[in-house]
C-alpha cells in the first residue's frame, strides 16, 4: 500500500463571477452580437459560479492568438503555482523537501522544457537526485492516474517520499475568433489552478505514524476507437479543445460495469464504497457519473461544489476534491472510498481509498 500523507489544491488570486466574465469571453472569441445569447446559456448552464484566472481578466486581450507568449505566461504563471502547491502539501504531510525521492508531475495546457517539476529545482530545497517524472497529455484524467502511478512506484521503493504535482492553466488555451460549440462550453467550464499530493511508501509511512487514507489498488480502462472524444487539436495559435458530445454517454455505458469489475476484484460491491472522490467534468458527465454508479447526486456533494466554486481544472481538479473530501468532509473510520477521473483517449482511472482505522 500507499499512504496519502498530505494534499493542497492552490488557485491563481484573480477570482471572477462567471456572468462577469461571459461579456469579456464572447470579445476574445470574436462572438457575433446574434450569439451573445446563445453564450450567455452555455455559460450558466456550466455548473460554474466562480472561477480563478492566471492573469487579471483584461490581460488577456494583451496576449491575442500567440501562442508563444500564453505559454510563456504559462511557464511563469504556472511555476509559482507549483511551488505553492509543493510546499504546501508538504507542510500537511510535515515531510521536508530534502526527504522527497520523485516528483511526478502532470499537465495539459502548456510546454514546458525544461519541465515545470525542473524549474522547482531553483525554488524550493529539493535534492540534486530526486527522480522526475514530467507527463504531458493525460488532461482530466492526470490527477487520479497520477496518484495511481506514484502508487505503482511505491510499491516497489517502500521507504520512499513521493509527490505529485499538478498544474493547468486552461484560459490561457482559449482560442481567439473561434466560435464553435467546443471552445464556447469550455470558455465557460475551466479555470485555473493547481495540487500537489505527498505519499508515502509503506515503510516510510510507519516510520512517521502518519495516519491518512491509504491507496490500496488501482485500475486503468481505455475505451477502443474513442480517441476523437476529448483532448487538443494543436494549431498555431495553441491549444484548440476538442469536447465531443458523446462523453456523458461513454460515461453512462461503461463506468458502472468497470466500477464493479474493479471492486470485485478486492472481494468489494459498490455498497462497501462509503465516499467518492470524482473528476468534475460538468453537469452532465455528473450526472451520467451518478446514473452510472446508481447513486444519489449528494454521494457526488463535494465534486458538484468544487465544480461551482473553481470550474473544471483538468487534472487538478480531482486533487482539489480529494482535498476538500479529507479537511471538510472526513471519512469514517476505515471505510473505503473510490477516487476516479476520466480524461483524453478516451480512459477511465479508478483508484481505491481507504481511511485510517484511528
Amino acid at each position: 500500500m500507499s499512504i496519502i500523507a498530505g494534499v493542497r489544491g492552490v488557485l491563481p488570486p484573480h477570482r471572477y463571477a462567471q456572468a462577469d466574465l461571459t461579456e469579456m469571453i464572447a470579445d476574445l472569441v470574436g462572438l457575433p452580437e446574434r450569439m451573445l445569447p446563445q453564450l450567455h446559456r452555455i455559460h450558466q448552464n456550466a455548473g460554474v459560479e466562480f472561477r480563478h484566472l492566471a492573469l487579471p481578466a483584461q490581460s488577456y486581450a494583451e496576449i491575442g492568438s500567440d501562442f508563444g507568449q500564453s505559454n510563456d505566461a504559462f511557464i511563469q504563471h504556472g511555476t509559482d503555482l507549483a511551488a505553492r502547491a509543493v510546499e504546501g502539501a508538504l507542510h500537511e504531510a510535515g515531510v521536508d523537501a530534502q526527504d522527497v525521492d520523485l516528483i511526478f508531475a502532470t499537465t495539459v495546457t502548456g510546454l514546458a522544457v525544461p519541465s515545470i517539476d525542473a524549474r522547482l529545482m531553483g525554488l524550493l530545497p529539493l535534492r540534486p537526485d530526486i527522480k522526475r517524472v514530467p507527463v504531458v497529455g493525460l488532461g482530466c484524467v492526470g490527477g487520479a492516474a497520477g496518484i495511481a502511478r506514484v502508487h505503482d512506484y511505491l510499491l516497489g521503493h517502500p521507504d520512499d517520499v513521493a509527490v505529485l504535482l499538478s498544474v493547468e492553466l486552461c484560459s490561457l488555451t482559449l482560442q481567439r475568433d473561434d466560435t464553435s460549440a467546443a471552445n464556447l462550453v469550455a470558455s465557460g467550464l475551466f479555470g485555473d489552478g493547481g495540487a500537489a499530493v505527498v505519499l508515502l511508501g509503506e515503510r516510510a509511512a510507519m516510520r512517521r505514524a502518519v495516519s491518512m487514507p491509504r491507496v490500496i489498488a488501482t485500475q486503468s480502462r481505455f475505451y477502443p476507437d474513442t480517441e476523437t472524444a476529448m483532448g487538443w487539436d494543436i494549431r498555431a495559435t495553441g491549444l484548440k479543445i476538442v469536447l465531443g458530445a458523446e462523453v456523458p454517454d461513454l460515461v453512462r455505458s461503461n463506468v458502472g460495469a468497470d466500477v464493479d469489475g474493479f471492486l470485485a476484484s478486492h472481494s468489494l460491491s459498490r455498497s462497501d464504497i462509503g465516499w467518492y472522490v470524482a473528476h468534475p467534468g460538468g453537469p452532465k458527465v455528473l450526472d451520467a457519473l451518478a446514473e452510472a454508479l446508481d447513486i444519489p447526486a449528494s454521494a457526488l456533494a463535494v465534486t458538484w461544489r468544487s465544480l461551482e466554486q473553481i470550474g473544471n481544472l483538468s487534472s487538478s481538479s480531482v486533487l482539489h476534491v480529494l482535498a476538500d473530501t479529507l479537511r471538510d468532509h472526513p471519512p469514517a473510520a476505515g471505510s473505503y472510498g473510490l477516487l476516479l477521473a476520466m480524461g483524453p483517449g478516451f480512459c477511465l482511472e479508478m483508484v481505491l481509498l481507504q481511511a485510517p482505522e484511528n
